[in-house]
C-alpha cells in the first residue's frame, strides 16, 4: 500500500495550471492578460521536478525502512507502468498523424521521443517539444535509485548536495565558454538536475529539519510568506548569468520550502484547498494534461481547435480519456509492485500538531 503525502496532488495541479497558462499565451483568441511568456511554464515544470525528487526519495526511504532494502526491479516496474503507457500512446498518435500527413515531425523527433532524450534534441517540432521535461524525469529515475541502493542514503545525499553545487557551475560555464551549447541550458540533464536534487535533499533531511526549533518556528511564522514571494521574484530574473549561477538555485530551495510547508500543514486554508477533491483530481490528471495539452495549446496554429476556449476544452477532454482509459488500468497493475508503508515507524512531526 503506497503512502500518499498530503498536498502533493494539489501542488501538481497548481504546477500543471501554470504550464497551461503559459502555453495558452499567444494562442488564437487568448486574452492579452495571459501574456506571461514562458515564465510561468518554467515555474510549473521546475516545481514538478522538485516534487519528483522529493516524492521518489521519500518512497525509496520508506521502502528501505519497511523492508530493509530497495528493490530496483520493482522501482523500474512501477515507473514503467506509471510513465510508459500514456506517453507511448501519445507518441503513437503523433506518429500516426505524421503518417497521414496531418502534422509534420522533424528528423529524429520520434527516435528521441521514444528513447526519452528530447532534452538533448534542440531542433524538435512543437508536437513533441514538451517531452523534454519527461526525458529529464526519466533520466533522473534511471540514476537516482542506483545511487540510493549502491551508495547508501548518506553518500547519495552527498551526491545530491554535490549536484546542487555543480549544476550552477555547469550552467554558467556553458553560458560563458560554450555559446553553441546555450540552447541546452535548462534542458540537458546536468543543467537542471539540481531541481530534483533539492527535492531529494528535502526528503532526506526533513525529519531532522523539523527537530530544529528555529526551522519549526520559521515555518509557523508570519515571515514565511516571503518564501512564495521569492519564488515568483526569482522566476523573473533581471540577469541571465546571475540567475544561472545563483538565482535558479535559490528558486529551487524556495520551491522546496513551499512544498515542505504545504505537506506539513494540510489543515490550514491553503492545505484544505490543495487537498480538496477538485485539486486532487486535477493533480491526478496532471500527467495526461501535460502530455495532451501540447497539440491543442499550439500558438503556431490558426485552426479553430487551437483557439481559446476550444483548445483548452479539447486538451482537458483528451487528458480525461488518457487518464481513465490508459493511465488508470496500468496504475492498478503498478499497485501490485508497491510497498506496504503501514508498518513504517516515522519520527513525530511536531509541526503538524
Amino acid at each position: 500500500m503506497s503512502r500518499r503525502l498530503p498536498s502533493l496532488d494539489g501542488l501538481r495541479g497548481v504546477s500543471i495550471a501554470l504550464v497551461l497558462i503559459s502555453h495558452l499565451t499567444g494562442t488564437r483568441g487568448a486574452p492579452p492578460f495571459l501574456d506571461f511568456r514562458e515564465d510561468l511554464g518554467n515555474l510549473g515544470v521546475r516545481t514538478f521536478f522538485v516534487i519528483s525528487g522529493f516524492l521518489i526519495t521519500s518512497l525509496l526511504l520508506d521502502e528501505r525502512a519497511a523492508t530493509g532494502t530497495i528493490s530496483l526491479k520493482k522501482f523500474y516496474l512501477r515507473r514503467m507502468f506509471r510513465i510508459f503507457p500514456a506517453s507511448y500512446a501519445y507518441i503513437l498518435v503523433m506518429a500516426l498523424l505524421t503518417w497521414f500527413g496531418i502534422i509534420a515531425l522533424k528528423h529524429n523527433d520520434l527516435l528521441c521521443a521514444v528513447t526519452y532524450t528530447v532534452n538533448n534534441h534542440y531542433d524538435h517540432s512543437w508536437w513533441i517539444g514538451h517531452l523534454w521535461s519527461l526525458s529529464v524525469e526519466e533520466q533522473f529515475y534511471l540514476l537516482w535509485p542506483f545511487a540510493m541502493v549502491f551508495l547508501g542514503t548518506a553518500s547519495a545525499l552527498r551526491v545530491a548536495v554535490g549536484t546542487v553545487i555543480a549544476a550552477p557551475l555547469i550552467r554558467i560555464s556553458l553560458m560563458i565558454f560554450a555559446p553553441s551549447q546555450r540552447a541546452g541550458i535548462g534542458s540537458i540533464f546536468p543543467t537542471v538536475a539540481d531541481a530534483m536534487a533539492v527535492g531529494c535533499i528535502l526528503a532526506c533531511v526533513r525529519e531532522q529539519l523539523i527537530e530544529d526549533p528555529r526551522y519549526a518556528r520559521f515555518l509557523r511564522s508570519f515571515w514565511f510568506f516571503l518564501v512564495p514571494v521569492a519564488v515568483f521574484v526569482l522566476n523573473y530574473p533581471l540577469s541571465a548569468k546571475l540567475s544561472a549561477l545563483i538565482g535558479v538555485s535559490l528558486l529551487n530551495i524556495a520551491i522546496a520550502l513551499c512544498i515542505d510547508w504545504c505537506v506539513r500543514t494540510p489543515g490550514g486554508l491553503i492545505g484544505k484547498a490543495l487537498n480538496s477533491k477538485l485539486a486532487v483530481w486535477i493533480g491526478a490528471l496532471s500527467y495526461s494534461l501535460y502530455l495532451w495539452q501540447q497539440p491543442f495549446l499550439n500558438r503556431h496554429s490558426s485552426l479553430t481547435i487551437n483557439a481559446v476556449p476550444f483548445n483548452l476544452v479539447l486538451a482537458i477532454v483528451a487528458a480525461v480519456l488518457s487518464y481513465y482509459l490508459i493511465e488508470r488500468p496500468f496504475l492498478r497493475i503498478k499497485a501490485r509492485f508497491e510497498v506496504d508503508h503501514r508498518h513504517i515507524e516515522r519520527p513525530v512531526d511536531t509541526q503538524s500538531k
